[in-house]
């Protein structure tokens, strides 16, 4: 006897999710898709998300489905302070592309701290819910937008300029993402979001441009773009 489970195809859902510091979660983004075959489409994006509503997002619809989350924050921070490895690397990937070094900052500099607590936080709540389909690699959006061939001027000019922004976003829809506002008048968390959708896709497809391989038990998540 045939049983109907084995009929069923596992759907993958991206979440890419462009986190702020604890205290401000208003900028905080949240975007999902559903992988397609060679695209994206898009299911729901939540600004302003807190830790709570992150967790009931992704775990709502785990049925069936395989959840990829690429988290835009340090998930871990190097011993004694300063860059990890990973960071060292990545910077000099970008800064190759036209990238300012700047763009990637050590996980406990004083303005990135509370950014890496919350990372920290946010993967550690997701990776304990009992279901293992839940995969959590982190990103850069802005390192995976120049290294796959974004516009660096517009990367560089994302907060600021409405041109900038429509340009990343058309670019991330010839990369695949269905759905999107290409209007140019989101902010740059949403952006920003899109783009740790793209990068944790990649990832999920062994199709990452860069790759940082996790060490553990310090270093436990990808770093990936």
């Amino acid at each position: 006897m045939e049983f109907l489970y084995d009929h069923i195809k596992m759907q993958t859902n991206i979440f890419g999710i462009d986190l702020s510091g604890p205290s401000n979660t208003k900028e905080s983004v949240l975007v999902s898709f559903e992988a397609r075959n060679d695209s994206l489409q898009m299911i729901k994006v939540i600004k302003g998300v807190t830790d709570l509503s992150i967790y009931d997002a992704i775990v709502e619809n785990l049925a069936n489905v395989k959840v990829i989350v690429g988290i835009d924050a340090p998930l871990s921070y190097n011993l004694g302070g300063g860059d990890r490895k990973s960071d060292k690397d990545l910077r000099k990937h970008i800064i190759a592309k036209g990238m300012p070094s700047g763009s990637v900052m050590p996980p406990t500099l004083t303005k990135m701290a509370y950014l890496t607590l919350r990372g920290i936080c946010v993967s550690r709540f997701l990776e304990s819910h009992p279901n293992k389909e839940i995969n959590i690699v982190e990103v850069h959006p802005s390192g995976a937008m120049a290294l796959r061939g974004a516009p660096v001027k517009s990367i560089k000019k994302m907060k600021s300029s409405t041109r900038a922004k429509q340009a990343l976003l058309q670019w991330l829809e010839s990369q695949g993402l269905v759905g999107i506002d290409v209007s140019g008048a989101v902010s740059d968390h949403y952006i920003a979001a899109c783009a740790a959708a793209v990068a944790a896709w990649k990832w999920h497809l062994k199709e990452s441009v860069w790759i940082f391989k996790a060490e553990m038990p310090f270093h436990p998540y990808d770093f990936a773009c």
